[in-house]
């Protein structure tokens, strides 16, 4: 590593024993494609790519546990979360800076096409960040692995923040099976709060310049963080988590007691200091909701919608490519809705009748809800029958459908997932936010499975897991968010909806929700549509359930220009595909063409076509 990583990692409070200490699987694979190649070119690209993957993971260790790489060497990483104070994120900047240098100083031309591939995703990824750490406020996340969709122009809301974060990372993903492994937890127990300290303090440094959460969106994030705080300690899943998992493996010494002196004296009164920095700024909240608003918004949505598509299309033309698309799709869901004897009305009300038919919905219960998870295992297993007609290379798919913590789920999005562990003990997990059943009628359900689930993020994160480390690390919000809506194009194609044209709307009014998306986020943020003029365009356009679209509303106001992401990178990814038919004729087979898109890793959509032309080039012999 060279010197001024380390001098950098010292300013931070980064520095660790175990910058390089990987377990040796996890090194192997971070140095990936330089064995294989064997060139000497390839063979300093690739170590230069494992180190900068070494650094992430001392940057961000919370990734280590995402990806299974807090044991044996790794442990150290285990004991830490990230530090989000502002002077840490002026060393990364730095550091970024200088890793993008010596990135670009690879010559191409002296590397295999792989490694030159692996470079310049990488060049790409640290390209934006330096570009987005060029504002000096709000949370850049585009290295920060699991979390790389997470830039907000705010440092917390009621999507983004430690206080959402760690508390149900802590629980599904800080593995206790030793004493060390509780020590760990209770250190970042101890970390935790020093998050949300320094949180603290970059909160009334954003305030100062203006930059405060639209005084509706502060009002959702208080009420989160007031109920969380009301919640006695020892019954507290900070405590509870590590006490009942550190009993159940046999632990020797009171875990749940030193958990609880350390909520008592040191999280909860760096929680009261967020609620007192959030409260001390709302007096001067506004309800405005785009970024317009701020001084450097339009600049910075520029660069959010950048990253967040990976392409150079203004907001506007992204604006009418959404609206076109919605035209088109209403079209489609129109001829199926007139087949099923529904012809009055527009397409929106007619799925608004639907989605509020009694046998559409579960009952709003913990009976209900456990129905409702049933139903979403049973779609999994089914489309598990079917993916060899689409995959000629099939990974496990260790998934776990799960419940969004009740904690949070004001706030939470409706539907998530993160991936598992690089080895395949931890698997990964698809989230749906259950706080009221009835935003999810049962035709609108077997399509959101095939997108966070099988075979949509979970499912493509275990190809990513295969790939060199800094390759699995380093995502991009289009090609995710992507592949997870082909993922929904798949499933349809192989036939989940044969025999159900009810299932078939709630493919295509997804795909629409994703279509009108690019419409609402663009309004909002440069067009200066209110929040109610956005859910009014999106239920007359999706004849979803308003509160569901309220609440994603909220979330493209918290976090402009992510949700551009999703049908650009279909979009991108339906045209690459097209484009290989024509080229290969009857040599183009859909089990190749969807193994080298997925097992191409993740890669800005500026990048793809190159792998898509490689495909075809090897198909034609």
């Amino acid at each position: 590593m060279h010197d001024f990583s380390r001098r950098e990692f010292l300013a931070s409070g980064a520095a660790i024993a175990a910058l390089a200490a990987l377990p040796a699987w996890a090194q192997a694979a971070g140095a990936g494609a330089a064995g294989a190649q064997g060139a000497g070119g390839d063979a300093a690209a690739e170590s230069l790519l494992a180190t900068i993957a070494q650094e992430l993971l001392a940057q961000y260790p919370d990734n280590a546990s995402y990806y299974g790489l807090d044991t044996g060497a790794g442990a150290a990483l285990k004991s830490r979360l990230a530090d989000r104070s502002m002077a840490a994120e002026k060393s990364r900047a730095a550091w970024a800076a200088r890793r993008l240098a010596d990135l670009r100083a690879i010559d191409r031309g002296s590397v295999s096409p792989g490694t030159a591939l692996d470079l310049d995703v990488a060049q790409t990824s640290f390209d934006l960040a330096v570009r987005g750490w060029a504002f000096p406020f709000g949370e850049m996340g585009v290295l920060n692995g699991q979390n790389s969709f997470r830039n907000s122009p705010y440092v917390t809301s009621q999507l983004c923040g430690a206080f959402v974060d760690v508390p149900d990372f802590l629980d599904s993903r800080h593995v206790i099976e030793t004493a060390a492994d509780a020590d760990a937890y209770l250190a970042r127990l101890e970390a935790y709060a020093g998050e949300l300290t320094a949180e603290n303090a970059r909160i009334a440094a954003d305030a100062a310049r203006g930059i405060i959460l639209p005084d509706f969106l502060l009002d959702i994030t208080l009420g989160q963080l007031t109920i969380a705080r009301a919640q006695p300690i020892e019954q507290s899943g900070l405590v509870r988590s590590v006490a009942d998992r550190a009993a159940k493996a046999g632990l020797a010494g009171d875990y749940g007691a030193r958990a609880t002196a350390i909520v008592r004296d040191k999280v909860l009164p760096a929680m009261d200091g967020q609620i007192e920095a959030l409260g001390a700024a709302r007096p001067s909240a506004t309800p405005d909701a785009g970024v317009w608003k701020l001084r450097e918004g339009p600049a910075w949505y520029d660069w959010a919608l950048r990253f967040a598509t990976t392409t150079t299309r203004t907001p506007e033309e992204i604006h009418a490519i959404g609206q076109q698309q919605i035209r088109e799709l209403q079209a489609r869901m129109d001829v199926i809705l007139r087949k099923q004897g529904m012809t009055r009305g527009s397409v929106g009300e007619r799925l608004d009748a639907i989605g509020k038919r009694p046998d559409q919905l579960f009952a709003n219960d913990d009976k209900g809800r456990a129905e409702l998870l049933a139903f979403l295992n049973g779609r999994i297993a089914d489309v598990r029958t079917r993916l060899p007609r689409a995959f000629g290379t099939l990974v496990k798919g260790n998934l776990v459908i799960k419940r969004v913590p009740p904690a949070i789920q004001d706030g939470a999005p409706n539907g998530y997932a993160s991936a598992g562990s690089i080895d395949g003990t931890r698997p990964g997990n698809y989230y749906i936010n259950l706080k009221d059943t009835r935003i999810w009628p049962r035709y609108s359900l077997p399509t959101l499975c095939y997108h966070e689930g099988i075979p949509g993020h979970v499912w493509q994160g275990e190809y990513a897991n295969r790939l060199p480390l800094i390759r699995t690390y380093l995502t991009f919000n289009a090609y995710s968010e992507g592949w997870a809506l082909y993922a929904e194009q798949l499933a349809s194609e192989l036939g989940v909806y044969e025999g159900d044209p009810l299932g078939e709307l709630g493919f295509l009014q997804s795909i629409a929700f994703r279509a009108c998306r690019l419409v609402v986020d663009t309004g909002i943020h440069v067009k200066r549509w209110t929040p109610a003029q956005a859910v009014d365009w999106f239920q007359a356009n999706t004849g979803m359930p308003r509160a569901q679209l309220v609440s994603e509303v909220n979330r493209y106001c918290a976090m402009p220009a992510q949700a551009c992401g999703y049908k650009m990178g279909h979009n991108e990814m339906v045209r690459l595909r097209e484009k290989a038919k024509a080229a290969l004729g009857a040599r183009y087979d859909l089990r190749g063409f969807d193994d080298v898109l997925v097992g191409s890793g993740n890669v800005p959509l500026t990048l793809l076509e190159r792998v898509v032309d490689g495909y075809i080039a090897k198909a034609r012999g």
